[in-house]
């Protein structure tokens, strides 16, 4: 986005022990520049075997988040699926303060959730200007849901006038541990009043945050303004692409090949949220034109399955055993293995046309990006080296092309936790795999 878009950033009242979850979208003024590669440990040499059965795929299409807003008018959210923010946005020079309850965020009996910004001060709240102007609404999930991956919409209809910035959007669940940028954000939809027709979705991370986030504009043909008319807004969220559509029309789509080297931080679970700001460094401040208060009606919002990605299946090698998850952990550096065949995620690989196999959420990894046989593989982010293509041929090898080095289970055993690692190809028994795609 080449708007002058600053961080949104950290309220200075926020709810719960989840505060750190459900930061605003900055913590820092500057983007810091985009970490090194990790230097990966070799992992420990008794690897666990994996903890028990996890749930299976998620069959395609399957909803696994939705909300119609259905409910008598003027009730409250329902608070097993949302959170409500409180306070004012200091960093980002937003104008309004974010309240509890149901006076700025409630149902219309219609089966719409309306967030509402006026011009009021009922409580005496104190912002980071003085006494606040207005009122407004911020609704997240962080502790209730999260996503990795999947189709990410909703049906909203946005309020018009300066000053005016509705958004869509999702934050990765780790900002309480890495802060943002670190954490990643997605953008599905945000629009600030100045543009009535034009629409943007952005993608911020490490080294490309702020207004240098990476995204793009969606406007509305024959001069429509989106205040005028319901709209769907989407994301198709893959492990190495993520679409942006405005009622079913695709107008980008990001992959990591778009940061320029840059962490990719879209492979992990993010929550949603939801939020009308009032004024700000990108959108400006009202003035005498617009007129309060001003509603974003939410239709639904709904996660589904739906991204056309393969669910995965086992790979099985010497004795029968499935490739493994050790202990069904989702660390860097965990342990691959042999194990016995159980269902498991941690037993669900999915070959991708990028040349990664993934489970969990990460890439099957050479260990240090190293060549010598021996070397262990891993479960590491997904990052793009090397270390992480494979090719899989009708020989039943899996080869790691920069070492020309096949998959291979150590020692030939078949043994449970026997280390996968990788080895100058023999065509043994050790190194043939039956892959289910």
């Amino acid at each position: 986005m080449t708007s002058p878009r600053l961080p949104r950033r950290l309220l200075l009242s926020l709810v719960s022990v989840l505060a750190l979850a459900s930061l605003s979208t900055g913590l820092a003024q500057g983007a810091p520049a985009a970490p090194a590669a990790p230097v990966r440990a070799a992992a420990p040499a008794a690897p666990a075997p994996s903890t028990g059965p996890a749930a299976p795929a998620v069959s395609a299409a399957a909803v696994t988040f939705s909300d119609d807003f259905d409910g008598p008018a003027g009730a409250a959210v329902d608070g097993t699926k949302w959170q409500t923010e409180t306070g004012d946005n200091v960093s980002n020079h937003e104008r309004q303060y974010y309240t509890a309850g149901n006076r700025n965020a409630a149902l219309d009996g219609q089966g719409h959730l309306v967030i509402t910004a006026r011009r009021e001060n009922p409580g005496n709240y104190q912002c980071w200007y003085g006494r606040c102007e207005y009122t407004s609404a911020r609704l997240n999930t962080a502790g209730r849901f999260t996503t990795t991956y999947g189709r990410v919409e909703a049906r909203m209809k946005v309020p018009r006038g300066q000053g005016m910035w509705p958004a869509f959007w999702m934050l990765g669940n780790d900002i309480g541990q890495v802060g943002w940028p670190a954490s990643g954000e997605i953008d599905v939809m945000e629009n600030v009043g100045f543009e009535p027709s034009t629409v943007h979705g952005t993608l911020h991370g490490p080294g490309y945050s702020g207004s240098g986030g990476i995204g793009a504009g969606y406007t509305l043909p024959g001069g429509q303004a989106f205040a005028d008319a319901f709209h769907t807004f989407a994301v198709d969220w893959s492990p190495e692409a993520i679409t942006w559509s405005v009622d079913g029309v695709v107008y980008q789509r990001r992959t990591p090949a778009d940061l320029g080297g840059r962490q990719w931080v879209f492979n992990k679970p993010f929550f949603l949220i939801v939020n009308l700001a009032v004024g700000g460094y990108w959108p400006g401040d009202p003035e005498g034109s617009t007129v309060f208060p001003q509603q974003l009606l939410v239709d639904y919002v709904r996660v589904t399955t739906n991204t056309g990605q393969p669910s995965g299946g086992p790979i099985t090698g010497v004795g029968g055993k499935c490739v493994d998850v050790a202990g069904a952990n989702t660390a860097n550096g965990t342990p691959v293995q042999l194990y016995d065949c159980n269902g498991t995620a941690a037993q669900r690989w999915t070959v991708g046309a990028d040349g990664t196999i993934r489970a969990l959420g990460k890439c099957l990894d050479v260990a240090s990006g190293g060549t010598a046989d021996g070397t262990p593989v891993q479960l590491w982010d997904c990052n793009g080296t090397p270390a992480q293509q494979w090719a899989v041929p009708a020989a039943r090898d899996i080869v790691n092309p920069q070492a020309n080095k096949c998959l291979d289970a150590t020692g030939g055993s078949s043994a449970n936790g026997t280390r996968l690692q990788i080895w100058t190809c023999t065509g043994a028994a050790n190194q043939k795999w039956t892959v289910t795609r």
